[in-house]
Formats: C-alpha cells, structure tokens, sequence
C-alpha cells in the first residue's frame, strides 16, 4: 500500500469537509485533497473523459481532413487514430499523478518550472481553458440550442448554456463528475446512431480534394496534429479530477479508463465527421447542419440536443480546470469561496468573447489547432523532470513550496513553443512558417517539434541550473 505525507496545506485556508457531498460547494482551491475526503474509483474517469468529447468541436476536427487538408477517408482516419491515441496516452500518464500527490495538474506542473515559472503554462491554462475553449462550446452549444427551438434568439440560447454551464462548475469536483456520469449514457446512444447513420451515407472511396490542399504527406500530418492538439488538450487537467481518489489506487485503471474516455470518444465523432464531409458530395462546411443534414429529423433533432449538452459536459471541465490553474497562479483570496468565484469570473469573460463571435463562428475554426500549441512544450518539461525526479518521495512538498524555482522549465518551453511556431506552423492564410512555407510537404509538426525542441532545452538547462531535487529541511 502506498503511504502518503500530507504536506501542511497552504497559508490562510479554512477548508471545512467536503468529502462525497454533491449538493455543496467545492471548498478551498488547489491545497492537498486530505485524505479523509478521498473517494470515487478509477471507472468514473471513462464517462468523465468520454461525455466533454461528445460534442460538436470534436465532429469538427474530423471534418477538417477531408475538407481542407486533401485526405481521402481512409488517410484521415489513420490520422485521427494515431493522433488521438498519443493524446490519450499522455493523458492516461497524468492522470495517475493525482491519487498519490492529492495535488491538480498544475501545482504538479510547478516541480519542473518552479513556483514563479508556472505562471506561464498555468497562465495560459486559465485563459485558454476558462476563456477560450469556453467560449467555443458556448457557441456551438448555443447554436445548437437556437437551431432546436427557432423561436429563441441566439443571444438567449447563449445565456441559457452559459448559465447551465457556470452553476455546475460553481459547486466544484463532485457535481463536475455526476454530471458528466448521467450526461455519458444520453450522449453515447445519441452519437453512436447518428454517427452509424452518417458512416451509412458516406463514401469512403471518394477520390481526396486536391484543390487547394497540401501534398498527401503535409495533410497527414496536419490531420495527425490536430488529433493530438485536440486530445492533449485535455492534459493539462488531468489529475484535476483524479486527485480525490484515494492514494493506494492502483495506477493502471486510472490511466486505462482516462485514456479510454478521450480515445473512444474523440475516434468516434472525428471519423464521423470526416465521413460526412464524403457524403455531401464537395458542399459541405465546418458546421453542425453539415452532419445533422444527413440524419433523419428525429435524429437530427436528438443530434442538436446531444450538441447542446455535450458543449455543458465539456465547458464545465474548461471553466473548472481553468480556476484552478487561475488558483495556481498564486493569487490568494482570503475566502473558501476562492475557486468558485474565479470560475464565475472566468466564464462571464467567456461569456463576453463567445457574444461577440456568436454571428460568425467560423472566425475561431483555426483556433481548435493554434489553441494547443504550448502543450507540447509543456508536456516535454514535466515528463523529463518526473523522470529526473524518479524516486524522489516528497514531490508534493516540492510542489507546494513557494521558494522553489526551476527557471530551466519555462525557458525550455518559452523557446521550444517560439521557434517551433516560427519554423512548423502552418496556419494559413494567417501565418505559415518558415519551413511549410518553403516545403509544403512537412504541413504542421509543431506540436512534435515543439516537444523535441524543448526537451532538449530542458535537458541541458537541468544540467546547467541544477534545479533543487528536494525540498529543504525544516528549521
């Protein structure tokens, strides 16, 4: 059995039990889970990686492929699954970080970038998470909404799902994951037919657009990318939601029924999207009528209400996640209240940044790539330093320890994710780097330049800085 030391938790928090409640708000923000509040089992992490992927942003990224990138439906499909599967790993990985720190992916995040270098990645989480990602599947969600019932104007739908969405994940962890649990059954069979019915109409052997596409290679691994960017979006959160689990849980199931949620879900409703796109014939769009068009009305109408829903399932992890890494931040707010306010704060800024795109969503279509770029670099510091630190037993301590810094971290992903961008971005007609630019064939590897680079950066900055391996002793 595993033994844990809680580290003393941080200064001025008044945490009152919390332990299996749902009906309660979260207390606290980012201290040590104690262990007396320990519960759940690792099969609660499928439905709550599988329900935030069952939405329309996930059909999107498939549609893509085929529509843009020259793939025919058989490349797209290798894409998307070998994509999705690197994606799903690392999140599997994270995931068994949090049972025996009790600790969220961000304070973890501070052992390789030290407490004042985790302001870059948990800064960017906040907002990419908690302003951005929300404000996306405010959109879609919404539209959905307005499509269903006609009568209601967008702007009222907008409100109606932020709402919804703001409430759950004002209570915190515990409704967070019940929600997601009866949310995955209803989403599941609604997707699941509508996605057999797509496949149905699909023309798998159609020959691939050539038109304005990348060589065959280059949108293979623009595909291949953006399956991973959008699977490894959700690294950054997880031992979020497994940092209630009790310390002695084995780590295979959490990191089996984590990655099994992202990778079955995302596979599911990506290559449906791409079969749709084979099915329209050439007239198709990244737009939710693109797929509900080809569905019965009953289905369709199912379609639009599983969108709905999948947008809160899904928007209710951002907004959540995003206030802890907020919270990480190191900002203190001297109330138990802390992380439920910042979350209501964070999503009424996306609230204000999703109204303004609400009449012209296609403006954010690129943002579903561009938005992860820095999580390759990320992840390429906290693998190494995890590896440097093997056998090291008081992480956790390190990770709370506000002294503590570690400036070859953000160094290493502050440069990794710059020259990656520079040289492997391929984002056109907004920015193409320098080797796309030049070799269309290469399409966009950032996300694998941006580890490589990084790694090595890090590598030999740990060996220059020599960062602490251990928290000091006490006085």
């Amino acid at each position: 059995m595993t033994t844990l030391t809680p580290p003393a938790p941080l200064p001025d928090t008044e945490r009152e039990f919390y332990g299996t409640k749902v009906a309660a708000v979260e207390p606290g923000g980012v201290e040590f889970i104690p262990l007396a509040e320990r519960h759940g089992s690792p099969s609660q992490l499928l439905w709550t990686w599988a329900s935030p992927n069952m939405e329309f942003a996930t059909i999107a990224v498939g549609i893509l492929g085929v529509l843009y990138w020259g793939l025919t439906f058989w490349q797209c499909l290798l894409a998307i699954v070998v994509g999705t599967a690197a994606g799903s790993i690392t999140q599997g990985i994270l995931s068994t970080w949090g049972p025996s720190s009790g600790l969220c992916q961000m304070v973890l995040s501070r052992t390789g970038f030290g407490f004042l270098g985790n302001i870059l990645p948990s800064g960017l989480n906040a907002v990419i998470a908690g302003v951005g990602w929300f404000a996306v599947n405010s959109i879609s969600g919404a539209l959905a909404l307005h499509v269903l019932i006609s009568g209601l104007p967008k702007e009222l739908c907008l409100v109606i799902i932020v709402a919804l969405e703001l409430g759950i994940a004002f209570f915190g962890h515990n409704l967070v994951h019940v929600f997601e649990r009866y949310a995955f059954p209803v989403l599941t069979a609604i997707f699941v037919i509508a996605a057999i019915w797509v496949l149905s109409k699909s023309h798998p052997g159609a020959p691939a657009a050539t038109e304005g596409a990348p060589p065959t290679l280059g949108g293979f691994l623009l595909m291949t990318g953006a399956a991973f960017g959008y699977a490894a979006g959700w690294n950054p959160y997880a031992s979020d939601y497994t940092r209630y689990l009790k310390p002695e849980t084995k780590k295979l199931p959490v990191a089996l029924f984590a990655g099994l949620g992202v990778f079955l879900s995302c596979v599911l409703l990506e290559v449906a999207g791409a079969a749709a796109v084979t099915a329209t014939k050439g007239d198709a769009s990244v737009d939710p009528s693109l797929f509900t068009n080809l569905l019965p009305t009953w289905v369709g109408k199912l379609t639009l209400v599983a969108i709905f829903l999948g947008a809160i399932c899904a928007n209710v992890l951002n907004i959540y996640s995003g206030s802890l890494s907020f919270m990480t931040l190191g900002v203190r707010l001297p109330t138990r209240l802390a992380r439920a306010i910042v979350a209501i704060v964070l999503g009424l800024i996306g609230f204000g940044v999703a109204s303004y795109y609400l009449d012209d969503p296609s403006k954010y279509e690129n943002f579903l790539l561009i938005i992860a770029y820095w999580i390759g670099p990320w992840l390429a510091v906290v693998f190494l330093d995890r590896w440097f630190r093997r056998g090291t037993a008081d992480m956790a301590a390190i990770a709370q320890d506000t002294k503590y810094q570690n400036w070859a971290g953000p160094i290493a992903m502050a440069i990794g994710t710059g020259v990656s961008i520079w040289l492997f971005a391929n984002q056109y007609p907004k920015y193409v780097g320098l080797i796309p630019t030049n070799h269309p064939a290469f399409g966009d590897v950032t996300f694998e330049a941006g580890f490589l680079i990084s790694g090595v950066l890090y590598l030999v900055l740990h060996a220059v800085l020599k960062p602490a391996r251990r928290t000091p002793a006490a006085p």
